[in-house]
Parts: structure tokens; C-alpha cells; sequence
């Protein structure tokens, strides 16, 4: 078995080699950006609840999405789909929403139109509070997400000014128990407070 055969099957049982040891995947070693998205048109963006943005969270390749989907599931977060991220600007108002960047890299809009650019490759992770806006402005070929919302959490998609109820939901959603990358004494916790 070659090396890189080697690393994926490692990937699948949540493990990564290091230093001459295979350990469990961690992201504890985050370099991790916060920012305050506040109402912008017609996105209602979350301004209690900043964007946690975790640069080099871990490792990054094709067949590593396995280990993104195994470390949201330990942080109780249950991990919900691949693919990417739409090319229109949307929010969510059902849930709070991790991306996972398991491979390649992007340019992504948060807030809205006119919004803040970030760019993302593999390795890094999104934590979105309910009501911010995303949108992909260009992203290679080999770009991957992984998504992930806390229990009893989901995702709609929603293009237009959020209705009063919608608003109200953003603003009510339970607060996550832990850190979909860190745990329970990760980023969230010193980041997000409940008002």
C-alpha cells in the first residue's frame, strides 16, 4: 500500500499521522478569526453572533472528508451533507451551519452583497451563525464541503428579506452545547454568548 492509499485509510477511521504516529484528528491547533456581521440589504446576518473562521483546522486532500464529518459528529454536531457552496447569496434561519473545507479553495462572500470576502481552502472551517450570508464567487475544481448543523437544527435556503417569524426563529434558535471543531472549550465558547 503506497503512502497516500495509506493516509486516506487513516482519514476514513478519523486518525492522521504525525510526528511517526498515527493519532486522532484534532483541531485544536486552529488559528481561528472571528468578525460581526451586522444587517446588510436584504441579509439579516447575525449581529449577537460572530463568524468563527478556523484557518489549517486539519488536513486537507482529496478522501479526507470522512475525517471533517467524524470530528463535527464528536462534537455533537451532526455532519449533513457534501458538496459546495451555491453561487448566489442565501442565508439560513433553521439552523447555525459549519463548512467544513476538506479540499481545494474558494473565494466566498459572507454577509451579503457587499458583504466581506474571505478566502478558503482545505484545511479551513466556517462556523455561520443562523441569517448570515454566504455565497461562492469562484472556487477551483477540486473544492469540497463538508455541512454540519447542532441537533434539532436544519437548513433552508432563503434569497429574500426574512419575514418576521423568520427573524424570530434566527434570534431564538437553541444555543449549541459545544464547538463543532474544538469541543467544549473551543472558539464558540469565548466567541458566542447567549444573550
Amino acid at each position: 500500500m503506497d503512502r497516500r492509499d495509506f493516509n486516506v485509510m487513516l482519514a476514513g477511521m478519523g486518525l492522521t499521522m504525525g510526528h511517526g504516529r498515527i493519532r486522532k484528528a484534532s483541531a485544536s491547533t486552529a488559528r481561528v478569526e472571528a468578525f460581526t456581521l451586522h444587517s446588510n440589504d436584504w441579509v439579516p446576518n447575525n449581529s449577537r453572533l460572530p463568524v468563527i473562521v478556523y484557518r489549517n483546522a486539519l488536513e486537507a486532500g482529496s478522501g479526507r472528508e470522512s475525517v471533517y464529518e467524524d470530528l463535527f459528529n464528536r462534537n455533537g454536531w451532526p455532519s449533513r451533507w457534501r458538496n459546495g457552496v451555491y453561487s448566489f447569496h442565501h442565508y439560513h434561519s433553521l439552523g447555525h451551519e459549519v463548512l467544513g473545507f476538506s479540499n481545494g479553495a474558494a473565494r466566498l462572500m459572507l454577509g451579503g452583497p457587499s458583504g466581506r470576502a474571505v478566502d478558503v481552502r482545505g484545511g479551513d472551517i466556517a462556523l455561520l451563525p443562523a441569517g448570515t450570508g454566504h455565497c461562492n464567487l469562484g472556487s477551483d475544481a477540486d473544492f469540497t464541503v463538508i455541512g454540519a448543523y447542532p441537533p434539532e437544527q436544519d437548513f433552508d435556503i432563503l434569497r429574500a428579506a426574512p419575514t418576521p417569524e423568520q427573524l424570530a426563529r434566527i434570534q431564538s434558535l437553541p444555543f449549541p452545547m459545544t464547538d463543532p471543531v474544538q469541543g467544549k472549550s473551543g472558539a464558540l465558547s469565548r466567541e458566542w454568548h447567549p444573550s
